[in-house]
């Protein structure tokens, strides 16, 4: 084990980091991908210093095969893509590069300072990114070349002792952002770490925070949670904690008030480790809902009836339609019911037709819009200036300019 140094302005040395040599860290170098050695290999190569990060170096120390790579480096996203071709530049506000080679994608990062605050984008130090991140367990920088960890944080330590800690203070880490409860959560669940008290507690306080974040947030989580290995047992920790009631509030009312219910929500959950298909994936959340409320025969009204129940009662999640589609006809299936793929989920064409359902398409139309091509969207954004430049004139002040957006240059 050696020690990293920094030195202070009067020119006393500070320690910084631990460096755990292979032999102390335990990392099989045949676990770690090619690729992403050689994208850390020419970054270095063009003097950049760079590492594998986060949940990849984790898993590597407990032994697993990690399924994604991510990558940090002193390297700007301008000069990565320049170094690879096979890159693009993703974000507007966070800009990263993702690196393709073949179907494999690898997320590399720039450093980020703290010069502006945690939630600042401008580009920083090795020792400044690190103190941005969640955990401590996802905060360990692996440099393949030299097979060496190096850890600024304890998290080393806090892997050896199976337990989730956090970096940035408690007084402000879930109010910066709120979905790191969720992490936290799944963190401890898909290693089998602790959650120390105080962490539980802070948790359980300002779950509410969760109700202002955004439904693509959430629908984001859900469905890394759905894929992960670990669904039932994430679940049921959110749940104890309180949190699953603002990822899924009919499924967790149901817990609570309907005998049987959990059981059934994690048994189905738990068989998702032995399912692949995302449709197949999608049904763990509805199935046992669907079971309890839909009239199982081949007409076409309880099909539709059956798509409209599942649709609220995942919400605020907002999946495709076409998955959802594709949901609950295998859900059919199951139950020996073919339903005939069908064109009725087309945009401009009603779910419903009219009569006696009417209403309901139409209410299912306003809580679940289809999103508008690029071309109708800026369209109706020029319709609403217009209008409001309109109404500006008629009171007789002068229309201001709109306002640019982030590709026109005004996103920062």
């Amino acid at each position: 084990m050696r020690v990293r140094y920094s030195t202070e302005k009067n020119g006393r040395p500070v320690k910084k980091a631990i460096v755990y040599t292979q032999d102390e860290h335990g990392i099989n170098f045949s676990d770690v991908d090619a690729e992403a050695v050689t994208i850390v290999e020419q970054l270095r190569a063009h003097g950049y210093e760079t590492y594998i990060v986060g949940g990849a170096v984790r898993d590597l120390i407990l032994g697993k095969k990690p399924k994604d790579f991510d990558i940090v480096s002193a390297a700007v996203p301008t000069r990565i893509k320049k170094i690879f071709r096979n890159a693009r530049i993703i974000g507007h506000r966070f800009r990263l590069v993702h690196v393709y080679f073949g179907a494999k994608i690898f997320e590399v990062s720039t450093f980020r300072s703290l010069k502006d605050g945690l939630n600042s984008n401008t580009f920083g130090t090795v020792e400044e990114d690190v103190l941005r991140r969640d955990f401590t367990l996802n905060a360990l920088f692996y440099d393949p070349l030299a097979q060496v960890v190096v850890d600024y944080v304890g998290g080393m330590r806090d892997i050896r002792k199976k337990r989730v800690r956090p970096i940035i203070p408690l007084f402000r880490i879930f109010s910066d952002d709120p979905v790191r409860m969720i992490r936290a959560v799944k963190y401890g669940a898909a290693t089998d770490f602790k959650l120390p008290l105080l962490l539980k507690w802070k948790i359980k306080k300002q779950s509410p925070l969760l109700a202002g974040v955004s439904p693509s947030r959430l629908t984001e989580e859900i469905f890394k949670i759905l894929h992960s290995s670990h669904a039932a047992r994430i679940v049921e920790d959110l749940e104890s904690l309180g949190l699953y009631a603002y990822l899924q509030p009919q499924a967790s009312a149901l817990m609570k008030e309907k005998k049987g219910f959990r059981e059934r929500y994690l048994s189905s959950l738990r068989e998702l480790t032995l399912k692949g298909v995302t449709g197949e994936v999608m049904s763990g959340l509805i199935q046992d809902y669907l079971e309890d409320t839909v009239k199982w025969d081949g007409d076409l009204e309880n099909y539709k009836e059956a798509f409209m129940a599942a649709r609220r009662f995942v919400l605020p999640m907002n999946p495709p339609r076409m998955e959802l589609d594709r949901t609950v006809r295998l859900i059919f299936k199951e139950h020996g019911i073919t339903i005939k793929k069908s064109r009725l989920l087309e945009r401009g064409k009603p779910l419903f037709p009219a009569g006696k359902k009417a209403a309901l398409a139409s209410q299912n139309e306003q809580a679940f819009p289809l999103p508008l091509p690029a071309k109708e969207k800026a369209a109706a954004k020029a319709r609403k200036r217009r209008r409001r430049r309109r109404g500006q004139e008629q009171d007789g002040q002068a229309a201001p300019e709109p306002p640019l957006n982030d590709e026109q240059g005004g996103g920062g």
